[in-house]
């Protein structure tokens, strides 16, 4: 074990002597309460180390041990359920009310284990030995046990079914070179190396979230990479949360980097009470959540985002869709600036450092659909939370990850102040590659989601453009046509892209009811132009008998009546019918019927 000698400290980040080898990157412990720590350079006889937890009443001369390893982070079919903190040190199911200084990891749970492997099997690096679940064979999603992805070789010997405890030995391989290594039911990687797979495959699926206006104007691919920017107060955390609870992933690791405390006391008390819509049971038993608050050491918040990825890619390759939610990117940069200040580093842009850029690639980029080394396919997206400075999308962190992520979801300040949520921009988003669902879109029965998708945006497009002349000469000034198309653009706004979270109805959309009212508004404006061109005036469209039933759909509608949305259709026609009438005609048949 190699041994230095702390010579001086400010803040997370000390000097030491070294006595011994040590290797960048590798994961020491410091003083007598064993700090966690990573050696961060290292310079002729002395190391620079990062310092994970509260250095108050460290002081000069203490001994910094090497462990040896890298960074690492024990997984295991417990992490399913839990909450813990940056370095994955659990806050849930211990005795203490505080994470203790030199924490690792709480006490192994038992698990009932299912071996998967026989006596003389050839076992492939990454390969299943087994299943694991509560030892009381209910509760719980049941999970598949992996052999470490640079671990492979013979069964020697594997244990009988019943309960283990989550470190103990349940496999021995043989490995190549005669070795003999020993398999628990979790294992043991280092959080800044991605782990590895067969192979990575272009994804023809988009990530369902059951936002519309997410699904069906800005998709993110599963195994995507989506942006969420925006300002204070303009609803990031609240996407976050929707996200998590409706999006079609098997797993969600929610990550609070840097947020506030109370936010992150609402996450963690509301989440423990969430019903999951798709199986009826509680949400928690297929969620993770890692929470590392602003008042929390800086420099853990730092090693947080990459213990939230490899989480997310150790149940990737159990074969599983994975949903990771960074809550926020622009704290875990600010961490990055502090620590990289107290190593007297130059800055760059904004005071970040010159490997801003860098870091933020070598995050969003293991995201990905895959083919796993064992399980099939599976896959991890990141949705990733940025909190510029007033709002400012051209500031460094912003403009770095619009680099690296194919679905930008701006939110706009103006919209959360007029209470219209999901707050998001529709001509500041964009996803690169929407078109690539248009068959998924076409298999889900709508055949039509491109060409409608096109219409909405451009219509919302001319709304922008009309609205400014509109201030100028005022609304009734307009062209009939004018008006028509402000008035179609504000029902796509009121009927499609609002959507309530309080709504039990409206919280979550599904894919079928999102093309029954994207076919519903699309039919509308057919018809709203077609008696516009018979002769209709706009205000008499405006006051169409329908209209209220239309703006309301989403909310009165739900997953199962949707039948009805062809009675709203029917209801439309016969009173677009009777509007495009001339007038002397619709005076005869009143005066007929009266």
């Amino acid at each position: 074990m190699s041994l230095a000698v702390v010579r001086s400290i400010a803040g997370p980040v000390l000097h030491a002597v070294k006595q011994g080898p040590f290797s960048l990157r590798e994961s020491v412990r410091v003083g007598p309460q064993a700090l966690l720590g990573e050696v961060v350079r290292i310079h002729g006889d002395e190391i620079v180390v990062q310092v994970y937890e509260d250095t108050t009443g460290l002081r000069p001369g203490i001994e910094v041990q090497g462990d040896g390893q890298p960074l690492a982070i024990r997984l295991g079919p417990g992490l399913l359920g839990r909450i813990f903190d940056g370095l994955l040190r659990p806050l849930s199911g211990t005795t203490s009310d505080f994470v203790q200084p030199g924490m690792r990891t709480a006490a192994p749970g038992r698990l009932h284990f299912e071996p998967g492997v026989a006596v003389g099997a050839l076992l492939a690096p990454g390969a299943v030995i087994g299943m694991a679940g509560d030892t009381g064979g209910s509760a719980g999603r049941a999970q598949r046990c992996l052999a470490p992805p640079d671990v492979g070789g013979t069964v020697e010997s594997v244990v009988a079914a019943g309960g283990y405890a989550e470190d103990e030995t349940v496999c021995v391989l043989r490995l190549g070179d005669g070795r003999r290594r020993e398999l628990a039911m979790g294992h043991v990687w280092p959080v800044r190396t991605p782990r590895p797979v067969s192979r990575r495959v272009p994804s023809t699926a988009p990530l369902v979230t059951g936002q519309r206006i997410l699904d069906c104007l800005f998709p993110v691919a599963q195994g995507g990479k989506a942006a969420i920017p925006g300002g204070f107060g303009t609803g990031k955390t609240v996407l976050l949360e929707a996200l998590a609870k409706g999006c079609n992933a098997d797993v969600i690791v929610y990550l609070g980097c840097g947020e506030r405390g109370n936010e992150m006391a609402g996450v963690l008390d509301e989440f423990p009470t969430l019903t999951d819509p798709r199986t009826g049971r509680a949400l928690m038993e297929r969620t993770v959540i890692i929470a590392n608050t602003s008042n929390m050491p800086v420099a853990a918040r730092e090693a947080s985002i990459y213990c939230a990825i490899t989480v997310a890619e150790y149940f990737r390759d159990q074969g599983l869709h994975v949903a990771l939610m960074a809550d926020s990117t622009s704290r875990w940069a600010e961490a990055l600036r502090e620590v990289s200040g107290r190593f007297g580093e130059l800055p760059g842009e904004g005071g970040y450092p010159a490997y801003l850029s860098s870091r933020l690639a070598d995050f969003y980029e293991r995201a990905a659909l895959v083919e796993t080394l064992a399980c099939g396919t599976g896959s991890v997206t990141v949705m990733g939370a940025i909190s510029p400075p007033s709002g400012d999308f051209s500031e460094p962190v912003t403009s770095h990850t619009k680099r690296y992520v194919k679905a930008f979801w701006a939110l706009d300040v103006k919209r959360a102040q007029a209470r219209f949520y999901p707050a998001i921009h529709p001509l500041q988003s964009y996803a690169e590659d929407a078109r690539e669902f248009a068959p998924w879109w076409a298999a889900q029965g709508n055949g039509q989601w491109l060409a409608l998708r096109r219409r909405f945006l451009t219509l919302l497009d001319e709304q922008a453009q009309l609205e400014r002349m509109a201030r100028i000469i005022g609304k009734d000034a307009l062209p009939a046509r004018q008006q028509l198309t402000l008035l179609c653009a504000e029902l796509v706004n009121e009927a499609f892209l609002r959507q309530s979270a309080f709504s039990p109805v409206d919280r979550v959309c599904s894919p079928a009811r999102q093309a029954a009212m994207m076919r519903l508004l699309g039919r509308f404006i057919d018809l709203a132009e077609a008696a516009l061109a018979a002769g209709a005036e706009p205000e008499r469209i405006a006051g169409i008998g329908c209209m209220r039933a239309v703006q309301r759909m989403g909310e009165d509608i739900a997953d199962h009546e949707l039948p009805r949305f062809a009675e709203l259709e029917a209801r439309m026609e016969r009173e677009f019918a009777q509007i495009a009438k001339p007038p002397d005609t619709l005076d005869t048949h009143d005066a007929a019927h009266g």
